[in-house]
């Protein structure tokens, strides 16, 4: 598994930014040339541009995995008409809900998503069905923003530092995956935001300490 870190649009922040499938990246259009190149060469996936909500924060109000994209209630009937062509035939929806920072509040892999227990039952399906995966409410370390505060590819899983050991078990059994606690960009608990992972590789925050990147890759190894 390949590792970089990279400051995208001058943030340590990439998962705010960016949103990644083992074989598709939604990135910003404003993406310099050497970020797209770090983002491509590490995650080893194709690079769509796109906005969303008229932004660049394609991370935050967007989540992908290999079946669909689910895109905030912010996106512009155009931007969803343009995410759709170029994301090969996956599904892609808006989802209906107040609680529009897709990214921060929904966790996915190709297998199953974890959302923030706020969302509503038909919130649940809409997410269940364009992604095409279970879809279960839960939160770790007291966070109920799921997306941002830990990291779930199809190969791994790595939650943040404040969750519990019955949060850990909770997640383990869920995922099927045996889990690592830590933070990133030395000492912060938003994982999630402060990363774009899929099984191919990495990408974190320039701040993320050596220490951290080793962690978050043992939690993301093939299992």
């Amino acid at each position: 598994m390949d590792a970089a870190k990279c400051r995208i649009s001058g943030s340590d922040y990439a998962g705010v930014f960016c949103s990644a499938s083992d074989r598709l990246i939604l990135v910003p259009l404003s993406l310099s040339r050497k970020e797209r190149e770090v983002l491509s060469s590490t995650l080893h996936a194709e690079i769509v541009d796109a906005s969303v909500g008229e932004s660049n924060l394609v991370g935050l109000f967007s989540k992908v995995n290999s079946s669909g994209i689910i895109l905030s209630n912010l996106t512009t009937d155009s931007e969803v008409r343009t995410i759709r062509d170029r994301s090969g035939g996956r599904n892609v929806e808006v989802l209906h809900s107040s609680i529009n920072a897709i990214g921060s509040n929904i966790l996915a892999n190709d297998r199953i998503a974890i959302v923030n227990e706020e969302y509503s039952d038909v919130a649940l399906k809409q997410i269940s069905d364009v992604l095409g995966v279970e879809t279960v409410r839960a939160e770790a370390g007291g966070f109920k923003t799921v997306g941002a505060n830990n990291i779930l590819t199809n190969s791994g899983l790595v939650i943040n530092n404040r969750a519990t050991d019955l949060d850990q078990s909770a997640w383990e059994e869920m995922t099927g995956f045996k889990t690592i606690r830590t933070t990133a960009n030395t000492g912060a608990l938003a994982i999630g935001l402060a990363a774009v992972a899929n099984s191919n590789g990495v990408v974190a925050g320039e701040e993320t300490t050596g220490f951290e990147l080793n962690r978050i890759l043992q939690g993301l190894e093939p299992q």
